[in-house]
This record gives C-alpha cells, sequence and structure tokens, in this order.
C-alpha cells in the first residue's frame, strides 16, 4: 500500500466518522452518553468486533 493509498484511507475515514455528528448532532451526543455508561468489558467486545469486521473487509479486499 502506498503513502498516497494510506492518505485516502484516512481520509474516507474521517468523512464516515463526521457523517453522524454533523447529520444529526443530538443522536451523536446521545450515542456518546450510552457509551460512557457502558462497562470496561462491554467496550473492549464492541472494539474487538470493529477490529475483526475491519480486518475482515481489508481480506475480502484483497
Amino acid at each position: 500500500m502506498t503513502g498516497h493509498n494510506w492518505l485516502a484511507a484516512i481520509g474516507l475515514l474521517l468523512v464516515i466518522e463526521g457523517l453522524l455528528p454533523f447529520a444529526a448532532p443530538a443522536l451523536w451526543r446521545d450515542g456518546f452518553r450510552r457509551i460512557l455508561e457502558l462497562g470496561d468489558g462491554q467496550l473492549r467486545f464492541i472494539g474487538a468486533a470493529s477490529m475483526l469486521g475491519g480486518v475482515f473487509l481489508l481480506m475480502m479486499l484483497n
């Protein structure tokens, strides 16, 4: 993967991450409130599932 591809991937990530706060800031804030109420184990599970999903998508692209 070239430097250009990495920058494109980071740019796309920032666009996707910015969609919800731009389109529905109240919903975004409510989601963060709910996340703050989760326990450490629940957050770790969500993080692990997210990483595995990302790895799976990357493997499908190759």
